[in-house]
């Protein structure tokens, strides 16, 4: 699942040092983290830059011309009150709600849709879940 052991130790261990806050983002994390992880056929891979942000990265094995589906950024600029931003490629998701932020050339230089979390919202966790989903499908076709 993970395209390398020391990936995996380094999430465990965020996870372990991260402190929860009243906005739920480890709660939220820890969610689309089992998500991914229940997808069968794809790949993770995770990048710590503390003080900037954590990125797990999902990519599927059908992917070809693509390093990932999903980037899951726990933004590190106060690790006392962290916050998600989740970005997707624009064409591999359908934002009906428009909730999301475009950003021109936001993602490995193609057009993504992000969101960010920042605060306990139940509604916005669950619609970034449902993006997610949205993302693999488009990715294993």
């Amino acid at each position: 699942m993970f395209t390398d052991n020391s990936h995996r130790e380094a999430l465990d261990a965020l996870l372990e040092d991260w402190t929860e806050s009243e906005a739920k983002t480890k709660a939220a994390f820890i969610e689309y983290k089992d998500l991914l992880l229940s997808f069968e056929g794809l790949s993770l891979s995770f990048k710590g830059r503390p003080g900037v942000s954590f990125s797990l990265r999902a990519k599927h094995e059908n992917q070809s011309e693509r390093e990932l589906f999903v980037l899951v950024d726990v933004v590190d600029d106060d690790p006392a009150d962290r916050w998600l931003s989740v970005c997707f490629y624009a064409d591999m998701i359908n934002d009906a709600d428009e909730l999301g932020d475009w950003v021109p050339g936001g993602l490995m230089g193609e057009d993504a849709c992000c969101f960010n979390l920042d605060e306990d919202d139940a509604e916005m966790r669950a619609y970034i879940k449902d993006r997610i989903t949205d993302a693999y499908n488009s990715a294993k076709k």
